[in-house]
C-alpha cells in the first residue's frame, strides 16, 4: 500500500498538482512487481507537463507492507519576457523568396508566464507591430475545482494587417500591400476576436475542451477588388460571427515534442458562422503512432484529414496545406488550398549521440544544457480536394515527398531540424525548421 508521497524540489508547482500527475496516490494498492512500471508512467506524465527539467521517482522506504515514494523534480523556468522579431512570411525559404527584407519584420514582446500560481496555469501578453500589429491576451486555468478535472480559459485578441492573401497563384500565395495601393487604407484586414473555454480532463490521458468565440473580421475594397469571396460568401467587407468548438484529444507517448514510442490522437468539431456570410462545418483528426526498434531507433506515423462543409466556401476557409504546421517536407515553398484533405508523414530515425553539456554557472534547476542527435529519412503523401478556386497545378492530386535529415533536441523542448528533401515535380533543396513535427 502506498502509504505517503513526498514530493521535493518543486518551488513553484504545488504538491498537488504534481500528484495529480501519477497514476497511484496515497492509500492504493499496488502490486509489487508492478510499481516500477507505474513510476515509469508517472515519470513520463510529469514530463509531459513541460513543467520540469527532470524528475526521480523512487522508494523511500518500506514498513511492512506499507511503502513511501520519493518525487524528485527540477522546475523549468517560468517566466519568459521575449523580445520579438519575426519575418512574416510563413517559413525562412519564403522570406529568403523575399531578399531578407527587413520592412517585412514584425517586432515587439512577448510576455509568458507558464505555471502562474504553481497550478499549471499560463498567462500570455502579446505587444506586436512593425510590419502588421497584433495584440493577445489570454490565460488558461486547467484546475478550477476540487476535483482537479475541470478548468476555464479566456482569450482575446486583436490584429491588423498590411498585407494579405487574397489568392494563391501557381501553388503560392499572392499578396497585396497596403503601401503598393494608392486608394487602399492604412491596414488591409483587421480581425478582432475573443473566446472562452471549458476543459475537463477525467483520468490521465484524455482531454476535453469546449470553446466558445465571437469573432470579427473586415477587409479593405481593395482585398475584395482582386477576389470578392475572400471571407464572405456575398461578398461583404465586414463580418461577424459566433464561433463554437469541441476537441478530445489522448496523448500516450513518451515525450510529446518528439514521441520514439506511443501514440496520441485528436478530434475535432466546430461550427462556425449561422448565416449566408459564414457557416461552416469543420471536422479534422489527427493521429501520431510511434514504435520504438532496435538499435536505437524509431518508426513513426501521423495522419491528419479534414473535412469542411458545405464545400461552397469564401477564400480563407480553402487553406489546408502549408499553413502553420501542416506541410509536406520538400513542398515548403507551396501552398495546397482545398475544403477536404488529407496528409499522412512517415519518419525512420536513430539516435547518433545523447550527452549534456555542464553550465558553467549551475543552479537548483539548471547544471546542464541536453542535447540529442537523430538521424532520420522521411516520405510524406497528400491530397487535397479543391474545386472552386482550381487555378493551381498541386490541388486534386495524390502529393509525394521524400527526404533525409538530422534532428537535435534540446533543453526547453526545442527541436532543430536540418533536412534534405525532394519531391514529386524533381525539385530538391535544405530546408531549416525550429520546431518539431508533431
Amino acid at each position: 500500500m502506498i502509504s505517503k508521497i513526498f514530493v521535493s524540489g518543486n518551488r513553484k508547482t504545488k504538491d498537488y498538482i504534481i500528484k495529480r500527475e501519477l497514476p497511484f496516490q496515497e492509500g492504493d494498492s499496488v502490486v509489487l512487481n508492478e510499481l516500477v512500471a507505474k513510476f515509469r508512467l508517472g515519470k513520463r506524465q510529469l514530463v509531459n507537463t513541460r513543467l520540469f527539467n527532470d524528475v526521480v521517482i523512487s522508494l523511500k522506504s518500506f514498513r511492512g507492507y506499507l511503502v513511501d515514494v520519493q518525487v524528485d523534480v527540477k522546475e523549468r523556468w517560468y517566466i519568459f519576457p521575449i523580445p520579438y522579431l519575426k519575418p512574416i512570411d510563413r517559413n525562412l525559404q519564403t522570406w529568403a523568396q523575399k531578399g531578407y527584407s527587413l520592412d517585412r519584420v514584425n517586432y515587439g514582446a512577448k510576455f509568458n508566464y507558464y505555471n502562474a500560481t504553481g497550478r499549471n496555469d499560463v498567462l500570455k501578453l502579446w505587444l506586436i507591430t512593425g510590419y502588421s500589429r497584433q495584440i493577445q491576451g489570454s490565460y488558461n486555468q486547467p484546475f478550477m475545482d476540487g476535483s482537479l478535472k475541470s478548468g476555464f480559459g479566456v482569450n482575446f485578441s486583436y490584429a491588423a494587417m498590411k498585407e494579405v492573401n487574397p489568392l494563391t497563384v501557381k501553388d503560392q500565395q499572392f499578396f497585396l500591400k497596403a503601401d503598393s495601393l494608392p486608394k487602399a487604407g492604412r491596414f488591409l484586414e483587421e480581425q478582432l476576436g475573443g473566446s472562452i473555454q471549458w476543459n475537463y480532463r477525467p483520468g490521465l490521458r484524455t482531454r476535453h475542451l469546449v470553446r466558445l468565440g465571437f469573432n470579427m473580421s473586415k477587409v479593405d475594397s481593395a482585398v475584395l477588388a482582386v477576389n470578392p469571396n475572400y471571407f464572405s460568401k456575398t461578398g461583404k467587407s465586414r463580418v461577424v460571427y459566433p464561433e463554437l468548438s469541441y476537441m478530445v484529444s489522448h496523448v500516450d507517448i513518451d515525450y510529446a515534442p518528439y514521441p520514439l514510442r506511443g501514440q496520441m490522437w485528436e478530434l475535432f468539431l466546430s461550427r462556425r458562422g449561422l448565416g449566408k456570410d459564414v457557416g461552416m462545418w469543420t471536422f479534422s483528426a489527427k493521429g501520431t503512432r510511434a514504435w520504438e526498434m532496435k538499435w536505437k531507433s524509431s518508426f513513426s506515423s501521423q495522419v491528419f484529414g479534414t473535412l469542411r462543409l458545405p464545400f461552397n466556401q469564401p477564400f480563407m476557409h480553402h487553406r489546408m496545406f502549408g499553413y502553420g504546421d501542416f506541410y509536406l517536407r520538400g513542398l515548403e515553398k507551396y501552398v495546397i488550398d482545398g475544403v477536404a484533405g488529407v496528409m499522412s508523414r512517415n519518419t525512420l530515425r536513430r539516435e547518433l549521440f545523447n550527452f549534456h553539456i555542464p553550465l558553467p554557472v549551475r543552479s537548483s534547476s539548471h547544471d546542464r544544457i541536453p542535447f540529442r542527435i537523430y538521424a532520420k529519412t522521411y516520405t510524406d503523401f497528400a491530397y487535397s480536394h479543391n474545386k472552386q478556386f482550381n487555378h493551381n497545378f498541386l490541388n486534386n492530386k495524390l502529393l509525394t515527398t521524400a527526404g533525409a535529415g538530422i534532428d537535435v533536441v534540446t533543453l526547453y523542448d526545442v527541436v532543430m531540424r536540418f533536412e534534405y528533401s525532394f519531391n514529386q515535380m524533381g525539385q530538391k533543396g535544405f530546408f531549416f525548421h525550429f520546431k518539431n513535427d508533431f
